[in-house]
């Protein structure tokens, strides 16, 4: 009897070592939920329905979408750091999400260490765009109203913690102006008003302002990369527009909840790079003015010793009131 007791524990015991390895190998056996931060329509969004498809393509199941908007990012970030480590559930975020929230919002559930890198997806172009009545017809002639009319333009972005509200707030520092910041659940709804009249601008990307400039159903003004984008070649950069000052790269990475498995984690980054490889995804991404990262960038190293620097850089640009 004895001796059937110990084959037994000993098999359960093999058993509860093998099971886990045996997912790893079967992985991914069903649907894959990248939580968005945002509501749908604006840059992350975009960037994260694109790479998705073609990840879902390259891992053989489908990447499930679930936006979830709030607190600049930070309630969709907490729910992916407390999901279970198993593949089964990644986040796409940004500069604002995973570096400068831990500046804006110091109580947060979670902390950097609570996210296993897969790797960066895109850099961004930031822009300010206007609605199309506003009597500024150049950067300049803008930063010169606003400052004429010190709390009386309004800016919209994506909510406070967002990579929109950074735009903001650096095209603020380096305008000198005084401008009314308007929060949203997303860049989607805040482009809406923005055409619709209810704000006088917005603070976005070139990825998720494309289609609505390139339509004429608004006025982008600069665009702060150093230089102009292939897809929106009228656009002046905010040099060439009179202030050098603004100028900024926007970026998306894909995280995982830590703990996560490093051969799980190594078949999303390969299914990433693969995503990334696409003509149709390259096609898209130069569209829409997205940059591809490097082969460098997009490695889980590359993504663990970049956020740490992006943390202490919005740590210094927010805490200048």
């Amino acid at each position: 009897m004895l001796k059937s007791i110990a084959s037994i524990s000993a098999l359960a015991a093999a058993l509860s070592v093998s099971a886990p390895a045996a997912a790893q190998e079967s992985y991914p056996s069903k649907p894959i939920t990248m939580i968005v931060p945002f509501a749908a329509g604006g840059s992350s969004d975009v960037i994260a329905r694109l790479v998705g498809d073609e990840m879902g393509r390259a891992l053989g199941q489908r990447i499930v979408m679930e936006n979830m908007g709030g607190a600049g990012g930070a309630t969709a970030l907490t729910r992916a750091s407390r999901a279970e480590p198993d593949g089964y559930t990644i986040v796409i975020g940004n500069s604002g999400t995973n570096a400068a929230s831990y500046t804006i919002y110091p109580d947060l559930k979670y902390t950097n260490a609570d996210f296993a890198p897969i790797g960066l997806v895109a850099k961004t172009s930031p822009m300010i765009a206007l609605k199309l009545d506003f009597p500024a017809k150049d950067l300049m002639e803008f930063v010169a109203y606003a400052k004429a009319n010190p709390g009386k333009v309004s800016l919209g972005h994506a909510g406070v913690g967002s990579s929109n509200y950074l735009i903001c707030r650096n095209f603020v520092k380096a305008a000198g102006v005084d401008v009314a910041l308007v929060s949203y659940r997303g860049a989607g709804p805040a482009l809406n008003d923005l055409m619709g009249g209810q704000i006088d601008g917005v603070c976005d990307a070139a990825t998720s302002l494309y289609g609505a400039v390139e339509s004429k159903k608004v006025k982008a003004l600069a665009v702060a990369t150093p230089g102009r984008l292939a897809s929106l070649p009228d656009v002046p950069t905010s040099k060439e527009a009179g202030l050098p000052a603004f100028e900024a790269q926007g970026w998306n990475a894909l995280f995982a909840p830590k703990n996560t498995p490093q051969p799980i984690i190594a078949k999303l980054n390969e299914a990433l790079k693969t995503a990334l490889s696409s003509q149709t995804l390259q096609g898209r991404f130069k569209e829409l003015s997205s940059v591809p990262p490097t082969a460098e960038e997009v490695t889980p190293a590359f993504v663990a010793g970049f956020v740490p620097g992006e943390i202490e850089r919005y740590r210094l640009l927010l805490q200048d009131k």
